[in-house]
C-alpha cells in the first residue's frame, strides 16, 4: 500500500486517503489476475458446413424465435470478425513471440468463421430471409467503431470476444441451447464455440500489452467503459435484427417474443448469463481464463469427430 498522498484542497484528507487506498488495492488485485494457460492450443481447422444440405427456414426446432436469434447473430459475424482481426493485427509487432503466434492462429480461426457464416447467411437468404438490412445495421455500428482510436477498437474487440466466449461456453455446456436444431447448423455453431473458447484471451492479452503505458486503474477503467457501451450497442443490434427477421415471418408479436425471451433469459438462459458476465468482466483482476473450460473443448471435439491435436491444412 502506498503512503497516503496529500489531500487536494477542499476535500477531507480522511476521505481522500480512503479513495487512494481503494485505488491502490484495486491495482494490486489487477496485478494478480490469471494468465492464459501455457498449454492452450488454438487449432487451425478448415471445416465446411451445409454446402450440400438446404437449410430449413425454421432450422432451430421449427421455432421462429430461436431461428431468428441465431440468424441475427450470424448476420453480424462477417463484418464483426473482420473488425476483430484488424484490431488485434494492429498490435502484432508489439507482443512477444508466443502471443504473436496466438494472434496468427486467432486471425486464421476468425477468417474461417467469416467464411462459414457468409455461407450460413446465404443459406438463410435461400430459405427466404432478407439478410441485407441486418448486415447493414451491423456495418453501421462497425463503421462508427472504426472512427475511434485503435486502443478503443481493441477494447471493443475484447468486450465482444468475451460475449462470444460466454455464448460458446454455455452452448457447449448445456445441450438445451441447440436442442432440436438441424444437424449442419448445430455442427457449425458447436465448431464456432470450440474455437471461441480456444482463442478467448488473445484480444485481452494483446490489450494488456497495448495499454501497458497506462496505469492499471486507467487500463481497467477504459476496458470497463468500453464494455458498457459495447453491451448496449450489441443488444440493440441483435434484438433489432431478430425483430426484423420475425417481422418477415409475420411473427413479431407478443407471444413469439415471450417464448423467445423465456428461452434467452429463463432456461437455458444464455443472454441472462451474458448480462451477468458483463459485470464479471468489469471486476479488477479479470482475465478470460479465470474460467478454465478446456474440459468442454475435449467433449465437444469428440462429439464432432475432431482430433484434439490435429491442425488441418487450409
Amino acid at each position: 500500500m502506498r503512503a497516503a498522498r496529500r489531500a487536494p484542497k477542499g476535500l477531507a484528507s480522511s476521505a481522500t486517503i480512503i479513495i487512494y487506498i481503494n485505488v491502490d488495492s484495486m491495482e494490486q488485485t489487477m496485478a494478480r489476475s490469471r494468465t492464459t494457460p501455457q498449454d492452450i492450443r488454438i487449432e487451425k481447422r478448415n471445416l465446411k458446413f451445409g454446402r450440400d444440405v438446404p437449410m430449413r427456414r425454421w432450422w432451430h426446432g421449427d421455432d421462429a424465435g430461436r431461428t431468428a436469434f441465431y440468424n441475427a447473430l450470424s448476420s453480424t459475424f462477417p463484418v464483426g470478425e473482420k473488425f476483430f482481426m484488424t484490431a488485434v493485427r494492429h498490435y502484432r509487432d508489439d507482443v512477444d513471440e508466443t502471443l504473436r503466434e496466438q494472434i496468427d492462429d486467432f486471425i486464421y480461426q476468425e477468417s474461417m468463421h467469416t467464411r462459414e457464416h457468409i455461407v450460413f447467411n446465404q443459406q438463410a437468404q435461400k430459405a427466404g430471409y432478407d439478410i441485407a438490412p441486418l448486415e447493414r445495421r451491423a456495418r453501421r455500428t462497425i463503421d462508427w467503431a472504426k472512427t475511434r482510436p485503435m486502443i478503443q477498437q481493441l477494447a471493443a474487440t475484447c468486450a465482444l470476444e468475451h460475449f462470444t466466449a460466454t455464448l460458446a461456453h454455455d452452448l457447449l455446456k448445456d445441450p438445451a441451447h441447440l436442442e432440436g436444431a438441424s444437424e449442419e447448423p448445430s455442427k457449425l455453431w458447436r465448431w464456432h464455440a470450440i474455437e471461441e473458447i480456444e482463442h478467448k484471451a488473445v484480444a485481452f492479452d494483446t490489450y494488456q500489452v497495448a495499454s501497458r503505458k497506462l496505469t492499471r486503474f486507467r487500463r481497467w477503467l477504459k476496458r470497463s467503459v468500453v464494455m458498457a457501451a459495447t453491451s448496449v450497442r450489441f443488444h440493440y443490434v441483435i434484438f433489432s435484427n431478430t425483430a426484423d427477421l420475425l417481422a418477415q415471418d409475420g411473427k413479431n408479436d407478443l407471444r413469439t417474443w415471450a417464448r423467445l425471451l423465456s428461452y434467452l433469459y429463463g432456461k437455458p438462459g444464455v443472454m441472462r448469463k451474458l448480462l451477468a458476465e458483463v459485470f464479471i468482466y468489469m471486476k479488477p483482476g479479470f482475465h478470460p481464463w479465470q474460467v478454465d473450460d478446456r474440459h468442454l473443448l475435449e467433449k465437444a471435439q469428440t462429439s464432432l469427430g475432431l482430433d484434439n491435436h490435429e491442425r488441418m491444412a487450409a
